[in-house]
């Protein structure tokens, strides 16, 4: 599977309407509910991005960020933390773990594909 965009996010209501907001532009996603499994998806097929939750179980998504970091076929695949944790610091534990952006949850159903899609531009 090519051409797609890897959502690890354990709570279903925000991965449906991650998926839904994504897919109606023409994304294609496949989702993990946790950092083992999408980790392990991230290794089969490499995605265009990965739009990660923070508070996961079991592995939190700052160590799921590090260890994509960490594998010389993911290190240059875009990483957004989607999350809740909004306090002050929260963005920059995430983009010192490897992130490349920052969206806050609740998502703006609005403008959240074009926040996405920001980070799937090619840089220059």
């Amino acid at each position: 599977m090519s051409g797609h965009i890897l959502l690890i996010e354990d709570n279903e209501q925000n991965a449906y309407l991650v998926s839904y907001l994504l897919q109606a532009r023409g994304w294609q996603i496949v989702h993990a509910l946790d950092g083992p499994t999408g980790l392990a998806l991230a290794g089969e097929a490499v995605p265009l991005m990965v739009l990660l939750d923070i508070q996961l179980p079991g592995m939190d998504g700052h160590e799921v960020a590090r260890r994509l970091r960490s594998n010389p076929t993911l290190d240059k695949v875009p990483i957004v933390a989607v999350t809740s944790y909004a306090m002050q610091g929260d963005r920059e534990r995430c983009m010192a773990a490897g992130c490349n952006g920052y969206i806050e949850k609740p998502i703006d159903p609005d403008t959240f594909a074009a926040q996405v899609e920001r980070f799937l531009e090619p840089l220059p």
